[in-house]
């Protein structure tokens, strides 16, 4: 049986963190940038609104506390164009599976 890719996942970014680097991935591009030294995990994205990021996060010696991800900024620096990266993002997951 071939599976299809689901509709949902073509529009999906993940977006993960390991140590100090924050990973947002789309398609076949990862961006990664820096990020506070006590993140621990994102916990769920609460919100995603064409670059802007609203998500849960737990923070060691802080706990989960709502918080903020401008990725505008970050893609900019990159050189990329922000509206054709954009775009086609409908939503934003939250994703440590290492398979993916």
């Amino acid at each position: 049986m071939i599976m299809q890719p689901s509709v949902v996942h073509l529009s999906s970014a993940l977006l993960s963190s390991a140590g100090e680097m924050t990973s947002f991935c789309y398609g076949n591009q990862v961006i990664r940038f820096r990020t506070s030294p006590k993140l621990e995990r994102y916990i769920a994205v609460k919100e995603w609104e064409h670059g802007y990021i609203v998500v849960t996060a737990k923070y060691h010696g802080i706990g989960e506390i709502e918080d903020y991800i401008d990725l505008i900024p970050i893609l900019r620096n990159l050189y990329i164009d922000e509206e054709s990266f954009l775009d086609p993002i409908k939503s934003v997951e939250v994703c440590y599976d290492e398979n993916l």
